[in-house]
């Protein structure tokens, strides 16, 4: 059986009419199955429209799943990711062609990769103060930027969200918030403090338009690309640079300032279920990585604990002999 019509098939049936899957659903399940396709076609030296089913076997996603890590440089979760989509084109054609059950099996067994959880990195209120005053206050694409910015340091907004926002979705009048479609469909509201409500009004001013418009358009008045805004961000943490040099050790990207977000409001005292909603979390367990970054929580802690008396020694060396037989 062709591969390309079960392909077609999981696109337009599975995804789009049965799940309504979300664009940014379908667009990462596209590029998964345009990079699979690609490495297929490179092995095989068949063009993707003449491939088969079996074609794509739990051997050959294995060794897309290695080329990924490999050759593409991409880490466990991208991985993971990808492998994801592959898993749920296979679970649709395992109902869809009984026959094909074998080939579907031995590529749902494929296991995911386990990834390391590290620290995350956000930035403290030195760093955050000069990220902010980066841009240029001369020049429309600096005052947009500064916005930009200011908009996600208070909100936490995604990349995603941010890009989306429309003139008519913040509200700078009483209870002044913004709007935001997040993931899974979920629309939430954020609430703006007096400062960014003064950065938006005179931003908004200046930016005219009408309500349905992008809120932080390009020059050419569409929505701003994620690559685009991740390079603007990286742009000015690079600038601040030059005035913060803790900032300079960090990797600043638009999720760094989301976690800055939420470590400015967990060492605030706001409960954690308030930042998972703030955030837009499904659960409230996911703002427990934001207690392992915290070092000043920790170091409170420490304060209220009594240390454990220690008695200081002379160091004496050991025999020379018994020296001799450590080191061997």
């Amino acid at each position: 059986m062709l591969l390309a019509g079960l392909l077609q098939a999981f696109f337009t049936e599975r995804l789009q009419r049965q799940r309504r899957a979300s664009d940014h659903t379908i667009a990462a399940y596209r590029d998964t199955f345009r990079l699979l396709l690609g490495f297929a076609q490179q092995r095989l030296h068949k063009p993707p429209s003449s491939m088969l089913l079996t074609d794509i076997d739990a051997e050959l996603i294995l060794a897309f799943l290695d080329h990924l890590e490999t050759t593409r440089g991409n880490g466990v979760r991208t991985r993971n990711a990808r492998l994801a989509a592959i898993r749920s084109f296979f679970k649709y054609v395992a109902l869809q062609e009984p026959a094909a059950s074998a080939t579907c099996q031995r590529v749902l067994a494929i296991p995911t990769k386990k990834a390391d959880r590290k620290i995350i990195t956000s930035l403290n209120r030195v760093e955050a103060e000069a990220l902010l005053a980066a841009p240029e206050h001369d020049t429309w694409l600096g005052r947009r930027d500064y916005a930009i910015l200011y908009l996600f340091i208070q909100t936490g907004l995604r990349v995603s969200e941010l890009r989306g926002v429309r003139c008519d979705d913040i509200v700078l009048g009483a209870g002044a918030h913004v709007r935001c479609h997040g993931k899974g469909r979920k629309e939430r509201c954020t609430p703006l403090t007096r400062e960014t409500v003064k950065v938006l009004r005179a931003w908004l001013k200046e930016r005219g338009g009408e309500s349905g418009d992008v809120a932080f358009p390009t020059r050419r008045g569409t929505m701003l690309s994620r690559d685009a805004i991740g390079r603007l961000v990286a742009k000015y943490a690079e600038r601040a640079g030059t005035t913060c040099r803790s900032i300079r050790a960090k990797n600043v990207t638009p999720h760094v300032l989301r976690h800055t977000t939420a470590v400015t409001l967990l060492q605030a005292g706001v409960d954690r279920s308030v930042i998972a909603l703030w955030l837009g979390h499904e659960a409230i367990e996911t703002t427990q990585i934001y207690l392992h970054a915290d070092l000043s929580m920790k170091e409170r802690a420490l304060a209220r604990t009594a240390p454990i008396p220690a008695a200081a020694r002379r160091f004496r060396p050991n025999d020379q002999l018994l020296a001799f037989l450590n080191g061997l």
